[in-house]
């Protein structure tokens, strides 16, 4: 009866081994997987930032318009620097916005990372959690 026990203590030892082997893995992947997931959601914090600066400079450009053609009853905008250089800056913001895309589709492609896993995170601007991720079309 004691080698029974023995052996029985013996095997509970390596079970119990292998279960903390495998539970510091699991904790080492999670931990690696949430890492690279904050690292998406700060990018795309800051899409949204760049996203509100797009929609501001968008909101100028038609309040110059609107005066332009009100004024002068003209649609014509050649010589008005400010309409041209606010069109320079929402097409840098835009390009801007299509590199910071491109980096968290890298750092999904190089850590495994799908949609899904992304989406059950998402909030939405009301604080409740959503399934959708919000986007500005160019």
């Amino acid at each position: 009866m004691s080698k029974l026990w023995e052996d029985l203590k013996d095997n509970m030892k390596e079970w119990s081994n292998s279960a903390v082997e495998k539970a510091e893995e699991m904790s080492r992947v999670a931990m690696a997987k949430t890492e690279e997931m904050t690292r998406i959601s700060k990018i795309k914090f800051e899409n949204h930032q760049i996203q509100r600066k797009i929609t501001s400079k968008l909101e100028k450009l038609g309040i110059i318009v609107h005066n332009q053609i009100k004024k002068d009853n003209n649609s014509t905008f050649a010589g008005n620097k400010e309409f041209f250089l606010i069109i320079t800056e929402i097409d840098e913001l835009n390009e801007s916005l299509k590199q910071k895309d491109q980096e968290i589709q890298n750092i999904k492609k190089e850590f495994g990372i799908n949609e899904n896993d992304l989406n059950m995170n998402e909030v939405s601007h009301d604080g409740s959690p959503s399934n959708q991720i919000e986007k500005q079309e160019d």
